[in-house]
Formats: C-alpha cells, sequence, structure tokens
C-alpha cells in the first residue's frame, strides 16, 4: 500500500497497523497500545525540541506510539559507508521489531562502492559519509536513477593510536601531512618529531572506496596531492581497529563512533584546529559545535525515488528520518539540528530529489550543513 507522504505514516499507519478513529490525526487513539522507542531522548544540546505541531514532530510522536505489524512485507536493500553502517543497522534493527515480516539487508562495501550499485538501481538506498561526486551524480542521471539526499548524523573523523602508546598525544594537520602525503611519507615517528622514537610508523586506514578516506584525502592532500600507499588498508572498520590495537606505533582514523565504542583498546590523538591552534578531542560536543576541525562532517543516507513505490521502503526512510538522532547517539554520532532534520523530512514528503552538495556547474559545494542544506542550493 502507498500512502501520501506525509502524514505518511501519521495517516496510512493507522491502516497497515492499528485501526485510528479517523485520517489525519496526528496519534493513535486511546484505545490503541503504545511501544515506545528504547531511547526516547531525541533533542540534541544546542537545539531542544522540534517545532511543535511540525511534520517532524508529528512524525517522531507518531513512530513513538507505533505498535508491532506482520502485515507489511518486503526487502530493503542498503549499502554503501561502513561509518553510516551502524546508525542504518540500528535503523533497521528497530524497524524489524515493529515490522518482522521486513527483511533490511545493510551492507558495508563502502561509499564508493555503495554508489555504485546504487546508480544501477541494484539498493535502495546509499550510505555515504561524504556527499555525492559529480562523476557519480552523472552516473545517476545517466542510468535514470533520481535520488532524495538525507543529512543524518555528524561525525568526526577520529586519529587514533594504541592505547598504551607513550608519546603520540596531539598532532597537527602538517604533522598528519608528513605522515601520509605520498611525497613525505615519514617512515619513522622520530621524522615527525625529533623527540619521538625511532620506530616505524605503521598505517591502518580505509580503502579508497571509502567516503572517509575520501573525506581525509580531501584534508590532508587537497586536489592534487595523494595518499601513500604502503598503508593496511580495509573496508570494514573493526579490522583497522583490531590493526591499531595490535601495534603499540600504530596509527590509523575511521568515524568516531568505532572509537567510542573501542576505547578500552585505542585512544584518540588530539588534532590542532587550524584556526584557533587548540587541541582538541572528537567528542560529542566539539564535533557539533565545529571546534573539532578540520575533521567533523555530515554523514548521509541516499533513496533512490522509484523505491518509494515500496511501502516498506517508504515506511522504513520516514521511520529512519524521525528517529535519526536517537540512532545516532546509540551508536555513538552526534545528532544534526532539528532544522536539517525538517529540511530531509520535507524533501522526503516532496520527493525533492537531487543534491545540494553540488552547484549546477558540478563544481563542490561545502560549508556547515545548516546553510548548505536548504532548498535554494538544490540541484537535480
Amino acid at each position: 500500500m502507498n500512502c501520501p507522504k506525509h502524514i505518511t505514516w501519521s495517516c496510512c499507519v493507522a491502516v497497515i497497523m492499528v485501526a485510528w478513529t479517523g485520517c489525519g490525526k496526528s496519534s493513535p487513539s486511546p484505545e490503541a497500545k503504545t511501544t515506545a522507542p528504547t531511547n526516547t531522548s531525541i533533542a540534541t544540546p544546542s537545539d531542544p525540541a522540534a517545532n511543535p505541531g511540525s511534520p517532524l514532530e508529528t512524525a517522531r510522536q507518531t513512530w513513538a506510539q507505533a505498535t508491532s505489524n506482520d502485515e507489511l512485507k518486503g526487502d530493503i536493500k542498503v549499502d554503501g559507508s561502513s561509518t553510516v553502517y551502524p546508525i542504518t543497522e540500528a535503523a533497521a534493527a528497530s524497524f524489524k521489531k515493529l515490522f518482522p515480516n521486513v527483511n533490511t539487508t545493510v551492507g558495508k562495501s563502502g561509499t564508493g562502492g555503495g554508489f555504485k550499485r546504487f546508480q544501477t538501481g541494484e539498493t535502495d538506498i546509499s550510505d555515504a559519509s561524504r556527499p555525492i561526486k559529480d562523476k557519480e551524480f552523472k552516473a545517476c542521471q545517466e542510468k535514470d536513477v533520481s535520488f532524495i539526499e538525507i543529512p543524518v548524523a555528524y561525525d568526526g573523523l577520529t586519529i587514533v593510536a594504541h592505547k598504551d602508546n607513550p608519546f603520540l598525544d596531539t598532532l597537527t594537520v602538517d604533522q598528519l601531512k608528513t605522515i601520509f602525503l605520498a611525497d613525505k611519507a615519514a617512515k619513522t615517528w622520530k621524522e615527525v618529531n625529533p623527540e619521538w622514537p625511532e620506530e616505524e610508523i605503521k598505517v591502518f586506514a580505509p580503502g579508497t572506496d571509502s567516503g572517509t578516506f575520501d573525506y581525509f584525502k580531501e584534508v590532508i592532500a587537497g586536489k592534487e596531492g595523494s595518499i601513500r600507499s604502503d598503508m593496511s588498508t580495509s573496508e570494514n572498520d573493526d579490522v583497522l581497529v583490531n590493526g591499531v590495537a595490535g601495534d603499540e606505533f600504530g596509527i590509523g582514523f575511521f568515524g568516531a563512533a568505532y572509537y567510542f565504542q573501542n576505547m578500552d583498546k585505542l585512544k584518540a590523538v588530539k588534532v590542532v584546529n587550524p584556526a584557533t591552534d587548540k587541541a582538541v578531542l572528537p567528542t560529542a560536543e566539539t564535533i557539533e559545535n565545529g571546534s573539532y576541525a578540520p575533521f567533523s562532517r555530515p554523514l548521509f543516507i541516499y533513496l533512490n525515488k522509484e523505491s518509494i513505490n515500496k511501502p516498506q521502503v517508504e515506511q522504513f526512510v520516514d521511520f529512519y528520518i524521525a528517529r535519526a538522532a536517537d540512532f545516532s547517539k546509540e551508536v555513538g554520532y552526534v545528532p544534526l539540528p532539528n532544522s536539517v532534520y525538517e529540511q530531509a523530512l520535507e524533501n522526503f514528503i516532496s520527493e525533492n530529489v537531487g543534491t545540494h552538495y553540488l552547484t549546477a556547474e558540478m563544481e563542490k559545494r561545502s560549508g556547515p550543513v545548516t546553510e548548505v542544506y536548504n532548498q535554494d542550493n538544490l540541484v537535480k
């Protein structure tokens, strides 16, 4: 069954899940049993509540009162970023409790690998730890794949070291360049800082299909530079965690959630903010307020517009946006401002396709997500 979005589900979930007293209401009837989400804390510290009566608040209230239903059936196919994977997996697991006959498959082949499947229509949703690139956008256009771009969380790309490393506490961007740039590629820690030991640097990094790798490369190497090739790489962040945890002089990087989940094995390295000269650790607060720079970034899901015709996908995305703040915090990321979620829901409801992160000339658009992600910047 297809339902008109927004009430998306405020009205139509009544037909599929529980009998409501009438269409157009924003909450179930008093007789309906309710199942509250596991984590009911939704608001971010700086953005305490969605606008009362807004579509976002209505969707949150609706899903907070949803009950289990086995009538909705079907498959949902997701692939892409291993960084976004924990958020989408949490959303899928929670959705499964409400709709036990919907099967959601979540892969993690990397942002680039996910887009390769997405642009051929093979998947319904593509997880991405960076915005879509011009060549990926053009490939989607050539294949007649229209998509809706949906930010879901903030992340702080985290530089990690072995928990017992005695000297690696802080790095500047220039020192990171000395370690990671191909034309520098320091072999020992002494080359980075004369006071550090002459021990070999072992580097563990995401694979080149990873959006995390792309983001790191952009910050450290820019458009013209390249990253050293003598690294141990994997699209699976758990492999990178184990690599750094097993080498006292190793270094690696990945999304903040994987660090937060493995703080017993690793330590985060402070990064000196180039604008303030202050060494900053990645935390929920520093990622949200942007002081953890230059490695704070938004994370995304991309929805194939055609997949909205699948009731199970339509409901999952409505559910995902409504609960994205919860799922982000649950797995160690930082919720976005409610204004961004409100715009994402509006784009979903209105089926506003395209990207906000490229200009009409296919030049990359950058800046805070609250500035970039608005209708004036949408390019179809």
